[in-house]
């Protein structure tokens, strides 16, 4: 549920609080009648400490200027005039206080968004789960923040400390100058006669003493303030590093397995915004913190005192460089994935990006990406580090491209629009491996230079997708339940009893008890090899055709629940006999790919009985729809449970012919005799009707349509 229909049920003081966000600065009809762009916007991708994110505040201004002026526009009516006025007002109001400072502008929704965010989930105790998926996205993102705030206090103040040993540093420079002068000075002595030399050297000494005294206590304090500068950054560098792994072995990692699943049907990954948000603080961070280091060891080296440090800083100086290395080669991504099924001599395309490409200045020294094809052995050994004796197993054209960066939206990406897969070299197959099971993936690789190439970095995007042996079968579930509504383009997806239905085709078990199955494995010899008892294809391959069938033919039946679908023989007849004559139910067939089949009750002279219809198929319904074809059979009159049948399908029927052209009727013939043909010698193994039987009379029917109709017909109704 949006916050703002929450926000509008608050009451009492929660509801005052609400109603103060607004004002002058940003009036609530802007928020009422623009709440969906508004909470659909990534306000918090912007740093509001950061000058330079001063472009995509006034993008987001622009837009919500655009926005409103286009609500405006399309009011109508005499109240409609009254708010295209009112909203045309606040669209100039806004741009009057906030064009020449959009900052503020974000600063302010952002400062509505979490108050609302934070009053609705106050109201409702977290008690929902909306409510509760809010708190924990939002506490999630406020953990995130002020972890990056915390780096940031960190990382000034280890700057105000190495500031300040600078500036100790060069004061005991002077006065270890001062200490060789006087030395140096009552060396000179040596020279004076002896009375003289007795005046001065007192004096002398006494200084030098004083001097070396002070240098000594001097070196003491440098030398404890480079270790506890050195310590200040080992904890900087643990909550980096701590930091860092939240954001990508956790935020950047679900986004892939979004991104996986996106490919096999699931909702969209997202964009990477914020993401991209989050590691160019990161890069900043670990950049300024890397910097620090490197100074701290120069002033090591300027004025070496012996101690610990030394180590100290080579260990600092190595941690940070792996956070860094794992930072450019964790954020070199795919951002869009090439096809899962490639083609010879079919273009294609695909993007990949660097997340903190603008912020480290990669783009100065445009890298070049280039893309191979490699076999899943290949992919496996350059996971180990291992050395592959041949570079690809395929040859791709127009496979190199150079990374281009973006102003406006500050990304660095490749986009391959072009390529095309020219050859492919298979390795040899064993056993029942058809072509089919063999994996390839595209292997993006590149080179950057970060720093004016102080560091330079070897990157590999695409962690070739882990293909279990086995999967239980809850996991399958999600996964079919997901490809199914996603290539149906259907909300309603698969039931439980639905899925008890396919584990029972699956395994070749009659339990009817969910529970039986959650600890059941599915190999991918049981999924897509081996064919079904008593059939020719496989449990994929049914469940494949019922999705194309479905999606090319079905869909709005799927939709509005007229097809129970996943039913077997014995289960449609349980269900039938109990109801009235002429009740029918659509399910898939079980005998056929791609195909359903019509089961009714009707009664026989001896008794009733539970007839199916032989399985129509996408050939079938290119030639007539389901819809006129149950319109045409009389014989059915209810579906499953009591729906009359018009009340369900008549909406797709299709509209009566015209009239007569040039003395012809358009007349279509169905004949009604079919459900009436009670011979053993039309039913099939399965005991469904067989038509095949019935086309002398479709032959004579063709022919005799084949002629013009008589003027007698013409009344007639088919």
């Amino acid at each position: 549920m949006a916050v703002w229909i929450q926000a509008q049920q608050l009451q009492g003081d929660a509801l005052h609080q609400m109603q103060s966000l607004y004002g002058q600065h940003f009036p609530i009809e802007v928020r009422h009648y623009l709440s969906q762009w508004i909470e659909g916007q990534l306000w918090d991708v912007i740093d509001l400490e950061n000058p330079q994110e001063e472009f995509k505040a006034k993008r987001l201004l622009d837009s919500l200027i655009q926005e409103l002026q286009n609500k405006a526009e399309h009011q109508v009516g005499e109240d409609g005039f009254l708010l295209k006025i009112k909203l045309g007002h606040y669209a100039s109001q806004l741009k009057s206080t906030y064009d020449r400072c959009p900052l503020e502008l974000v600063r302010c929704i952002k400062h509505i968004l979490y108050t609302e965010q934070r009053l609705v989930r106050e109201a409702t105790n977290s008690s929902s789960p909306v409510g509760g998926m809010m708190d924990s996205m939002s506490q999630k993102y406020q953990q995130i923040n002020q972890a990056f705030e915390e780096l940031r206090l960190m990382t000034q103040d280890t700057e105000n400390d190495l500031r300040k040993l600078q500036h100790n540093q060069e004061y005991f420079i002077i006065q270890y100058q001062e200490s060789l002068r006087i030395q140096a000075q009552l060396t000179s002595l040596a020279t004076l006669p002896p009375a003289d030399r007795q005046l001065r050297e007192p004096a002398l000494l006494s200084k030098r003493a004083t001097v070396e005294s002070w240098l000594t206590r001097e070196a003491n304090t440098l030398q404890k303030y480079r270790l506890d500068l050195a310590e200040k950054h080992q904890k900087t560098l643990q909550l980096l590093r701590k930091q860092q792994t939240i954001i990508l072995d956790d935020e950047l990692i679900q986004w892939k397995r979004r991104q996986q699943l996106a490919g096999n049907g699931g909702p969209p990954e997202g964009g990477l915004d914020i993401l991209q948000s989050w590691c160019e603080k990161l890069a900043e961070t670990i950049w300024q913190n890397r910097q620090q280091i490197r100074r701290a060891e120069h002033l090591r080296q300027q004025l070496p005192i012996p101690g610990p440090i030394e180590e100290l800083l080579n260990e600092l100086n190595s941690t940070i460089t792996d956070i860094i290395s794992a930072l450019v080669t964790s954020t070199f991504i795919i951002e869009k994935q090439p096809p899962q099924v490639l083609k010879t001599q079919t273009k294609f395309a695909a993007t990949v990006r660097l997340l903190v490409g603008g912020k480290l200045n990669v783009h100065m020294n445009p890298p070049q990406v280039k893309a191979t094809i490699i076999s899943e052995q290949q992919a496996k050994a350059l996971l180990k580090n291992e050395n592959t004796r041949n570079d690809s197993s395929g040859e791709i054209l127009n496979n190199n491209c150079v990374m281009e960066y973006h102003q406006t939206t500050g990304t660095l990406s490749a986009h391959f629009r072009n390529m095309s897969l020219k050859r492919i070299k298979r390795s040899d197959r064993r056993g029942a491996e058809s072509v089919t099971e063999e994996k390839f993936t595209i292997l993006f690789e590149s080179q950057f230079s970060v720093g004016g190439n102080e560091l330079v970095f070897q990157v590999k995007g695409r962690v070739p997708f882990l293909v279990p042996d086995k999967v239980l079968w809850p996991q399958l579930c999600d996964a079919i339940n997901m490809k199914y509504k996603a290539e149906v383009q259907s909300n309603r997806g698969l039931s439980e009893e639905n899925l008890v239905f396919l584990a029972q085709k699956a395994f070749s078990i009659s339990s009817n008890n969910p529970d039986d199955y959650r600890n059941m494995t599915m190999t991918w010899s049981q999924f897509n090899r081996e064919s079904l008892p008593g059939r020719n294809f496989t449990f994929w391959q049914w469940f494949d055709g019922v999705m194309e069938l479905t999606k090319k033919h079905l869909k709005p039946h799927w939709n509005d629940g007229a097809i129970l679908g996943f039913v077997n023989k014995q289960q449609a007849q349980d269900m039938l006999m109990s109801k009235p004559n002429g009740t029918f139910l659509l399910r898939f067939s079980d005998s056929e790919i791609g195909g359903i089949t019509i089961a009714w009750v009707a009664e026989n002279p001896n008794k009733r009985m539970v007839w199916n219809l032989m399985p129509y198929t996408t050939k079938d319904f290119s030639i007539r729809s389901l819809a006129d074809r149950i319109s045409d059979l009389n014989h059915l009159l209810f579906l499953y449970p009591d729906r009359p049948k018009d009340e369900v399908f008549s909406k797709y029927y299709t509209p009566p012919l015209s009239k007569a052209v040039d003395g012809y009727v358009n007349f279509l013939f169905v004949c009604p005799a079919v459900l009436s043909l009670r011979s053993d010698s039309m039913l099939d193994a399965d005991g469904d009707f067989d038509l095949d039987d019935t086309m002398d009379v479709a032959r004579h029917v063709e022919e005799l349509l084949r002629r013009p109709v008589e003027s007698q017909w013409g009344g007639q109704q088919s």
